[in-house]
């Protein structure tokens, strides 16, 4: 297309042809099916579940309802769609509806075309300009979706109000030729849902006893989370009906597509003070952190865990190694397993908790998922712990527990500097020997992330006890309290 021309008669002269806006979707998804070319490359996890269904309903050319809980991308697929629209579209200059030159809907551009023919002004829309987002919430009016009587376009004109000139349109007209997208549909009030009805339909609008023909070219998508049917309101059965596709969304299924979403929205922050390397471990353990919580008895699994809580939980625990590196004048650090710690405000923001996780509270609560993490992943890299032995059974343990019976104390302080931090973990010999004999493959610069993750996976099985000290922790074997309180 050539975006030089600015009158309708030369855009008649180039042969342009114009769609409506299902049709550019659906044929633009076409040309990407065909050349092998992902429509919605950002999407992590849906590529056989989630993004089939959205294929078939953008070549059905249905509108859409996003179903699913909090954080599963709901509004980013819908401004992916945006993609699938072609680069660029002609519109009628001055009109507020994105009048298309070839079929123009509204009174402006209809008595401008009238006025000039082929000499009316026109410009390029870029697809970028053709996204509209509504949040559905209690206040929304139909004159904020619609429209409604202007009394001081009607005064500056010196109009009357049977004339069709002193309307002012809302944001779905203003959204002609658009992807319009509301979310949290259930929130909205049903007489408000019912005033879409004969949008989605028909085209026919209704301002003030107005009754307006305008065959809006509009490409909805809903979004509604489950919960909502339940606890605020609900989608009228009758605009449901005229949805075309409902598609469910999900939580990733494994850790490793976790990570890469993870990795994608976190914040990349370049001026940071230091390098940072995170073990993948601490990245699993993050991960597996978000898979407990959906699972844990103190959340409330109809809200659902929010993959935003990953992503903050993620650039907590990098900025917790950076604050430390910052402290002790390095420039380099690794994180450490105690700076899981750190994640803590991510976590506790995140979650919707039931009776016994208010009971508990909400710092418990999120130090319970970190052990509940540590514990899962603690069995993919060491044998099992028996809960009961057999007398003199030896275990591959007894090393590393014999040590700490015969030592007065072990502290780790929070914010030690590398050197130090790695001198005290190295002092525990038959730890090292532990690593070794079953991680032997590790990377030199993951093994004390790896040694930590023994101790703190050996408190939670009931093994050692770790107490917290004026400025970081102490191990110790797991009667030390015991005798001491004796």
């Amino acid at each position: 297309m050539d975006t030089t021309i600015k009158t309708l008669g030369a855009l008649k002269a180039s042969g342009y042809t114009s769609k409506s806006i299902k049709t550019e979707l659906r044929d633009n998804l076409i040309a990407a099916l065909k050349s092998g070319v992902s429509s919605f490359p950002q999407m992590l996890g849906y590529e056989q579940t989630v993004i089939p269904q959205l294929e078939r309903a953008i070549l059905s050319k249905h509108n859409i309802n996003l179903l699913g809980l909090r954080g599963q991308g709901k509004t980013r697929i819908a401004r992916l769609m945006v993609n699938l629209l072609d680069e660029f579209i002609p519109v009628v200059s001055g009109s507020e509806m994105n009048d298309d030159p070839f079929n123009p809907i509204s009174r402006y551009a209809r008595d401008l075309i009238a006025e000039k023919g082929d000499d009316t002004p026109i410009f390029w829309m870029h697809r970028s300009e053709r996204f509209f987002e509504k949040l559905a919430t209690p206040d929304v009016t139909i004159a904020d979706l619609i429209g409604d009587i202007d009394p001081i376009k009607a005064a500056n004109l010196k109009l009357n109000y049977s004339d069709e000139r002193v309307l002012h349109y809302g944001m779905i007209p203003r959204a002609n030729r658009c992807i319009f997208v509301i979310n949290e549909l259930p929130d909205l009030q049903a007489r408000i849902q019912v005033a879409l009805f004969n949008i989605l339909e028909e085209g026919d609008i209704q301002i003030r006893g107005f009754k307006l023909r305008l065959p809006l070219d509009l490409q909805f998508v809903f979004t509604a989370n489950p919960e909502d049917y339940t606890n605020r309101g609900s989608i009228v059965t009758p605009l449901k009906d005229r949805i075309g596709s409902q598609i469910l969304t999900h939580y990733s299924a494994d850790i490793q597509t976790a990570k890469k979403i993870t990795d994608q929205e976190s914040e990349k922050l370049e001026n940071r003070h230091c390098k940072v390397h995170v073990p993948e471990l601490a990245k699993d353990i993050l991960e597996q952190v978000a898979f407990e919580a959906r699972e844990s008895e103190y959340i409330d699994a109809k809200s659902g865990v929010s993959a935003r809580m990953s992503i903050t939980a993620y650039e907590n625990l990098v900025s917790t190694a950076e604050r430390r590196a910052i402290l002790n004048n390095e420039h380099e650090t690794t994180v450490r397993f105690s700076d899981l710690i750190g994640m803590i405000p991510s976590i506790t923001g995140k979650v919707e908790l039931v009776y016994e996780g208010e009971q508990e509270g909400t710092s418990f609560v999120a130090n319970h998922l970190i052990s509940e993490a540590t514990k899962t992943l603690f069995l993919t890299y060491f044998p099992k712990i028996e809960k009961l032995k057999k007398q003199d059974q030896e275990t591959p343990y007894d090393e590393v527990l014999n040590w700490f019976f015969e030592a007065n104390a072990f502290e780790l302080s929070d914010e030690a500097s590398e050197e130090s931090y790695l001198m005290a973990l190295n002092a525990i010999e038959p730890l090292k020997k532990l690593i070794k004999k079953y991680q032997a493959n590790v990377a030199p610069i993951d093994s004390p992330f790896l040694m930590e993750f023994v101790l703190w996976a050996l408190v939670d099985l009931k093994q050692l006890s770790k107490r917290r000290t004026a400025d970081g922790l102490a191990f110790n074997d797991i009667y030390d309290n015991m005798i001491k309180g004796l």
